[in-house]
Protein backbone atom coordinates (compact mmCIF):
# COMPACT_ATOMS: atom_id res chain seq x y z
CA UNK A 1 0.00 0.00 0.00
CA UNK A 2 1.69 3.50 -1.23
CA UNK A 3 2.17 5.95 1.69
CA UNK A 4 -0.37 8.65 1.92
CA UNK A 5 0.91 12.33 1.94
CA UNK A 6 -0.37 15.91 2.06
CA UNK A 7 0.10 16.46 -1.55
CA UNK A 8 0.58 20.03 -0.86
CA UNK A 9 4.15 22.23 -0.19
CA UNK A 10 2.72 25.34 0.76
CA UNK A 11 2.81 25.04 4.87
CA UNK A 12 4.58 28.58 4.96
CA UNK A 13 1.79 30.16 3.54
CA UNK A 14 -0.65 29.75 6.34
CA UNK A 15 1.74 29.65 9.48
CA UNK A 16 0.38 33.11 10.46
CA UNK A 17 1.79 35.49 12.84
CA UNK A 18 -0.03 34.27 15.75
CA UNK A 19 1.15 30.49 15.05
CA UNK A 20 4.66 31.89 15.21
CA UNK A 21 3.98 33.92 18.14
CA UNK A 22 2.57 30.50 19.92
CA UNK A 23 5.50 28.39 18.43
CA UNK A 24 8.01 30.64 19.72
CA UNK A 25 6.49 31.09 23.33
CA UNK A 26 6.17 27.17 23.68
CA UNK A 27 10.01 26.81 23.37
CA UNK A 28 10.19 28.86 26.66
CA UNK A 29 7.68 26.53 28.23
CA UNK A 30 5.06 28.94 28.16
CA UNK A 31 1.52 28.97 26.76
CA UNK A 32 -1.49 30.07 26.07
CA UNK A 33 -0.06 33.48 25.57
CA UNK A 34 -2.56 36.59 25.08
CA UNK A 35 -3.04 40.30 25.62
CA UNK A 36 0.16 41.70 26.04
CA UNK A 37 2.63 38.87 25.80
CA UNK A 38 1.04 39.03 21.99
CA UNK A 39 2.07 42.71 21.14
CA UNK A 40 5.21 42.51 22.71
CA UNK A 41 6.44 39.11 20.69
CA UNK A 42 4.58 41.41 17.52
CA UNK A 43 7.17 44.20 18.20
CA UNK A 44 9.85 41.56 19.06
CA UNK A 45 9.32 39.81 15.51
CA UNK A 46 9.46 43.13 13.87
CA UNK A 47 12.79 44.35 15.04
CA UNK A 48 13.70 40.86 14.58
CA UNK A 49 13.20 41.73 10.98
CA UNK A 50 15.13 44.89 11.04
CA UNK A 51 17.89 42.90 12.27
CA UNK A 52 17.98 40.83 9.58
CA UNK A 53 18.58 44.03 7.25
CA UNK A 54 21.75 44.16 9.00
CA UNK A 55 22.48 40.87 8.07
CA UNK A 56 23.27 41.26 4.21
CA UNK A 57 21.27 40.75 1.02
CA UNK A 58 17.93 38.54 1.11
CA UNK A 59 17.62 37.47 -2.49
CA UNK A 60 13.96 37.14 -2.01
CA UNK A 61 13.12 41.38 -1.36
CA UNK A 62 15.33 41.76 -4.86
CA UNK A 63 13.10 43.84 -8.00
CA UNK A 64 13.69 45.84 -10.76
CA UNK A 65 12.08 48.68 -11.63
CA UNK A 66 12.55 51.80 -13.96
CA UNK A 67 12.28 55.63 -13.09
CA UNK A 68 11.77 57.98 -16.31
CA UNK A 69 14.74 60.81 -16.51
CA UNK A 70 13.35 64.25 -16.87
CA UNK A 71 15.42 66.84 -17.94
CA UNK A 72 18.08 68.59 -15.41
CA UNK A 73 16.75 66.67 -12.70
CA UNK A 74 19.53 64.94 -11.40
CA UNK A 75 18.06 62.93 -7.98
CA UNK A 76 15.47 61.23 -7.78
CA UNK A 77 13.56 59.84 -4.46
CA UNK A 78 11.53 56.93 -2.89
CA UNK A 79 9.82 57.06 0.18
CA UNK A 80 9.73 54.57 2.75
CA UNK A 81 5.54 54.63 2.42
CA UNK A 82 2.99 56.76 0.74
CA UNK A 83 2.44 58.56 3.95
CA UNK A 84 5.89 59.69 3.99
CA UNK A 85 5.94 61.65 0.62
CA UNK A 86 5.20 60.94 -3.08
CA UNK A 87 7.88 58.89 -4.77
CA UNK A 88 9.38 60.26 -8.21
CA UNK A 89 8.08 59.63 -11.57
CA UNK A 90 7.53 55.69 -11.48
CA UNK A 91 9.66 54.92 -8.44
CA UNK A 92 8.38 52.43 -5.61
CA UNK A 93 7.86 52.32 -1.85
CA UNK A 94 9.77 50.69 0.78
CA UNK A 95 13.18 50.52 -0.70
CA UNK A 96 16.07 49.77 1.74
CA UNK A 97 18.96 50.70 -1.17
CA UNK A 98 19.85 50.64 -4.63
CA UNK A 99 22.49 47.58 -5.25
CA UNK A 100 23.13 48.33 -9.26
CA UNK A 101 21.90 50.64 -12.10
CA UNK A 102 22.22 51.35 -15.89
CA UNK A 103 21.26 53.92 -18.21
CA UNK A 104 18.31 52.51 -20.60
CA UNK A 105 17.58 53.85 -24.30
CA UNK A 106 15.70 51.94 -26.51
CA UNK A 107 15.71 49.02 -24.60
CA UNK A 108 19.71 49.15 -24.51
CA UNK A 109 21.74 49.34 -20.95
CA UNK A 110 24.90 51.22 -19.60
CA UNK A 111 25.71 49.49 -16.77
CA UNK A 112 26.45 53.38 -13.90
CA UNK A 113 28.91 53.55 -11.70
CA UNK A 114 27.74 54.00 -7.81
CA UNK A 115 29.78 56.67 -6.10
CA UNK A 116 30.48 57.44 -2.62
CA UNK A 117 29.69 60.66 -0.94
CA UNK A 118 33.26 61.71 -1.13
CA UNK A 119 33.53 60.49 -4.51
CA UNK A 120 30.54 62.98 -5.44
CA UNK A 121 30.98 65.72 -3.72
CA UNK A 122 34.45 66.15 -5.58
CA UNK A 123 32.45 66.46 -8.75
CA UNK A 124 33.47 70.48 -9.55
CA UNK A 125 30.32 70.83 -11.54
CA UNK A 126 27.65 68.55 -10.74
CA UNK A 127 25.32 70.92 -12.55
CA UNK A 128 26.51 69.86 -16.02
CA UNK A 129 24.12 67.77 -18.36
CA UNK A 130 24.64 64.76 -20.46
CA UNK A 131 24.12 60.87 -20.79
CA UNK A 132 24.45 59.68 -17.20
CA UNK A 133 27.68 57.86 -15.96
CA UNK A 134 27.58 57.42 -12.29
CA UNK A 135 25.08 57.63 -9.37
CA UNK A 136 25.26 58.73 -5.73
CA UNK A 137 22.64 57.22 -2.82
CA UNK A 138 21.86 58.49 0.31
CA UNK A 139 19.83 56.82 2.67
CA UNK A 140 17.38 58.14 5.06
CA UNK A 141 14.76 57.40 7.70
CA UNK A 142 11.78 57.60 5.84
CA UNK A 143 13.06 57.50 2.08
CA UNK A 144 16.31 56.98 -0.19
CA UNK A 145 17.54 59.01 -2.93
CA UNK A 146 19.37 58.53 -5.99
CA UNK A 147 21.40 61.17 -8.07
CA UNK A 148 22.42 60.60 -11.32
CA UNK A 149 26.28 62.42 -12.67
CA UNK A 150 25.37 63.80 -15.36
CA UNK A 151 22.28 65.49 -14.71
CA UNK A 152 20.19 64.30 -17.18
CA UNK A 153 19.62 66.87 -20.34
CA UNK A 154 17.17 67.15 -22.80
CA UNK A 155 18.09 64.36 -25.38
CA UNK A 156 17.83 61.85 -22.21
CA UNK A 157 14.44 63.27 -21.14
CA UNK A 158 11.81 60.65 -21.55
CA UNK A 159 14.91 57.67 -21.24
CA UNK A 160 15.09 55.70 -18.34
CA UNK A 161 17.24 54.50 -14.98
CA UNK A 162 16.54 50.92 -14.86
CA UNK A 163 18.05 49.38 -11.43
CA UNK A 164 18.02 47.10 -9.16
CA UNK A 165 16.87 47.37 -5.42
CA UNK A 166 16.35 45.73 -2.22
CA UNK A 167 12.81 46.10 -0.46
CA UNK A 168 12.73 46.47 3.11
CA UNK A 169 11.53 43.05 4.79
CA UNK A 170 7.31 43.85 5.37
CA UNK A 171 6.20 44.52 9.05
CA UNK A 172 3.84 41.63 10.46
CA UNK A 173 0.89 43.58 10.99
CA UNK A 174 -2.53 41.93 11.65
CA UNK A 175 -1.54 38.23 13.95
CA UNK A 176 -3.39 36.78 10.83
CA UNK A 177 -0.79 37.53 8.83
CA UNK A 178 1.67 35.39 7.12
CA UNK A 179 5.24 36.34 7.50
CA UNK A 180 6.86 38.09 4.40
CA UNK A 181 9.89 35.53 4.41
CA UNK A 182 10.04 32.70 2.40
CA UNK A 183 9.87 28.81 3.34
CA UNK A 184 13.33 28.71 3.94
CA UNK A 185 13.32 31.44 6.52
CA UNK A 186 11.11 29.67 8.29
CA UNK A 187 13.40 28.19 10.84
CA UNK A 188 15.43 30.64 12.23
CA UNK A 189 12.56 33.74 12.20
CA UNK A 190 11.09 31.15 14.62
CA UNK A 191 14.13 30.54 16.23
CA UNK A 192 15.15 34.16 16.60
CA UNK A 193 11.57 34.96 18.08
CA UNK A 194 11.89 32.44 20.43
CA UNK A 195 15.57 33.85 21.15
CA UNK A 196 14.47 37.58 21.74
CA UNK A 197 11.39 36.70 23.76
CA UNK A 198 13.97 34.82 26.17
CA UNK A 199 15.58 37.74 26.99
CA UNK A 200 12.22 38.54 28.20
CA UNK A 201 10.98 35.74 29.49
CA UNK A 202 13.48 33.22 30.51
CA UNK A 203 16.68 34.24 30.33
CA UNK A 204 18.18 30.93 31.66
CA UNK A 205 17.28 30.01 28.09
CA UNK A 206 18.94 32.28 26.45
CA UNK A 207 22.38 31.10 25.54
CA UNK A 208 20.94 28.02 23.95
CA UNK A 209 17.97 29.63 21.81
CA UNK A 210 20.46 32.13 20.59
CA UNK A 211 23.00 29.50 19.55
CA UNK A 212 19.92 27.57 17.61
CA UNK A 213 18.67 31.25 16.02
CA UNK A 214 22.37 32.10 14.61
CA UNK A 215 23.17 28.15 13.41
CA UNK A 216 19.37 28.25 11.35
CA UNK A 217 20.24 31.57 10.21
CA UNK A 218 23.37 31.12 8.91
CA UNK A 219 21.69 27.63 6.27
CA UNK A 220 19.04 29.91 5.77
CA UNK A 221 21.68 32.66 4.10
CA UNK A 222 23.66 30.43 2.32
CA UNK A 223 20.86 28.50 0.84
CA UNK A 224 19.68 32.09 -0.43
CA UNK A 225 22.17 33.12 -2.39
CA UNK A 226 22.06 33.14 -5.73
CA UNK A 227 24.13 30.07 -7.29
CA UNK A 228 26.18 30.86 -10.80
CA UNK A 229 28.64 28.71 -12.82
CA UNK A 230 32.10 27.59 -11.17
CA UNK A 231 35.06 27.50 -13.56
CA UNK A 232 38.53 25.91 -12.41
CA UNK A 233 41.81 26.13 -14.17
CA UNK A 234 44.79 24.62 -12.87
CA UNK A 235 47.85 27.35 -12.32
CA UNK A 236 50.73 26.49 -14.17
CA UNK A 237 54.03 26.97 -12.56
CA UNK A 238 57.39 27.56 -14.52
CA UNK A 239 60.59 26.71 -12.80
CA UNK A 240 63.21 29.13 -12.68
CA UNK A 241 66.60 28.81 -15.13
Amino acid sequence: MANTTSGTTTFEKGFSISDIVEESYERLGIQGVSGYQLKSARRSLNILFQEWANRGLHYWEVANNNITLVADQATYTMFRSTSDGTSSATAVYGVDDILEASYRNSNVDTPLTKVSRSQYQAFSNKTSTGTPSQYFVQRFIDKITVTLYLTPGSNEAGKFLNYYYVKRIQDAGDYTNDADVPYRFVPCMTAGLAYYLAIKNAPDRVQMLKMLYEDELQRALQEDGSSSSTFISPKVYYPES
